[in-house]
């Protein structure tokens, strides 16, 4: 199923990735069973993350920085990581990921760059997010906006959604395949797939 390949590598991979961060136990999905299992091994030909719209708050040139978390600012805290890969599963390194979101009430920072950000991927394709969980506006259901570019190659746009949130049968723009895998209380990974070879 497409929604578990996009899942390969989060266990082994991430787990190192994000072993130094100690995060505290803040916030819990809505509904804990909806989480979906992960799966062992990445496999050839996966599909690609699907693309969504990047929303009319994105603001280009975002700092370079990992930890989007300030101190003193409301809402839980959460450390979102993941792995970019292409469709045969080799990871991509040196990637831009341009991550933003709501902050604790639901409002972007149109003016700078609260809660927004980007880095680059590691040589095992891999990055992290020290943010916090992003609150809700009316319409959507929780998300992050994130955009995914390879050296020299096209950008990908899209967001990441939560599992067991009242909200997800209500968004026009909600997809299943890019529901978050919540690996332990305040963590959360995605593996995407790029569409190369």
């Amino acid at each position: 199923m497409p929604i578990q390949r996009r899942r390969r590598f989060i266990l082994a991979g991430l787990a190192a990735a994000t072993a130094g961060f100690a995060m505290p136990r803040l916030w819990t999905p809505t509904l804990a069973a909806t989480t979906l299992p992960p799966t062992p091994a990445c496999e050839d030909d996966d599909e690609p993350t699907p693309r969504q719209t990047e929303g009319p708050f994105y603001t280009p040139r975002s700092p370079e920085r990992a930890v989007l978390r300030e101190a003193g600012m409301a809402g839980p805290p959460m450390l979102l990581s993941g792995i970019v890969l292409t469709r045969s599963c080799r990871p991509v390194a040196g990637a831009l990921v341009d991550l933003w979101h709501a902050d604790d009430s639901g409002k972007y920072d149109n003016e700078g760059y609260r809660l927004r950000g980007h880095q680059f991927t590691d040589a095992e394709g891999r990055y992290a997010f020290d943010t916090i969980v992003p609150g809700l506006y009316p319409g959507r259901t929780r998300h992050f906006h994130v955009k995914f570019q390879a050296p020299s190659q096209l950008v990908l746009t899209t967001q990441f959604y939560f599992p067991g949130e009242p909200g997800n049968d209500r968004d026009g723009i909600f997809r299943l395949d890019l529901v978050l895998t919540l690996d332990r209380p305040g963590e959360a990974s995605f593996a995407t797939v790029l569409d190369l070879a």
